[in-house]
Formats: C-alpha cells, structure tokens, sequence
C-alpha cells in the first residue's frame, strides 16, 4: 500500500524542479533582454556624450569688441542731435516735486519713529532693562570687590614673615 508513496513524491519533485527550471529560463531570458535594452541606451548615450564633446572641443570665434564704454552704444559724435534728444531730462518742476516727496517721506518716517519710541508701553520697557541691567552691575561690582579683597588679602599673609612657635 505504500509502493505508489515513493514514486508520486519522485514525480511531485521531478514536476517541481521541472518548473523551477522554466521559471528559471525565463528569468534568464528576461536578464538577458533587459541587458541588451540597457546596452544599446548605453550605446546611444555614448554617442551623444560623444556629439557634444566634439561640439564643445571646436575653437570658438570671439567677436572683437566694437564698442567704447564712454560711447554709450551710439556711434554718434559728441555735440550730434540725436545724442541730445536721446539723454532723459526732467523739467525742474518735476525735481521739484521729487524732492519734496522724498523729503516729506523721510520727515515721516522719522516721526513714526519718534512717535514709537515716546509710547509709554517702550519707556516701560526700557526703564524696566536698565533697572536690571543697573541690578546686574551692582552684583558684578560687588563680586569683583569681594575677589580683589581676598587676593589682595592673601598677598598680605604671603607677604608676612612666618611667626616661630613660642615652644
């Protein structure tokens, strides 16, 4: 009753190395295309590397300067007409009028600026830091005087003569 046991597991594991097998091919199979498709991109993209060394690598032609800075890109002569008619002018009462506008934002600017630092919640503030910073010289002050009184203390004992014992 157990003979056909050993033959059906034999066929099962023939069965199951035989689609190993398959799946395996196929894998290779895959590899091998995917290899060769990268291939042939690599192939191409040596090629263009190679196309913009060769376009990069020829001598450039460099213009010549044809120009004078002081020329201002016209090649008019000094004293000409158009070169007159070219340059902006502003009529004084425009200057005027920029002025003015400058000069009253500026004098607004400053007012807000004073306007801010006369609030009294900024006084507060301010007077509450120096307060502080007054409390905070006055310990680094006395912490100073302490250590300058202790060294200058201790020079004195050094510099004592060593009283000899009485025995």
């Amino acid at each position: 009753m157990q003979d056909w046991i050993v033959p059906a597991v034999a066929g099962v594991l023939a069965l199951v190395a035989l689609g190993l097998a398959a799946a395996l091919l196929r894998a290779r199979s895959r590899t091998e295309r995917v290899l060769a498709e990268a291939q042939a991109e690599t192939a191409v993209l040596r090629d263009q590397v190679a196309a913009l060394e060769r376009r990069l690598d020829r001598p450039t032609v460099k213009p010549e300067a044809s120009f004078v800075i002081t020329d201002l890109g016209l090649d008019a002569a000094p004293g000409d007409a158009e070169v007159e008619q070219s340059t902006p002018t502003i009529s004084s009462a425009l200057f005027a009028d920029l002025v003015l506008r400058e000069t009253v934002v500026k004098a607004a600017s400053l007012a807000h600026g004073v306007r801010r630092a006369l609030d009294a919640e900024t006084r507060n503030r301010i007077r509450f830091e120096m307060k502080r910073e007054v409390k905070r010289a006055r310990k680094q002050r006395r912490s100073d005087t302490r250590d300058a009184r202790r060294e200058w203390e201790a020079r004195q004992r050094a510099a004592m003569p060593e009283e000899g014992s009485a025995a």
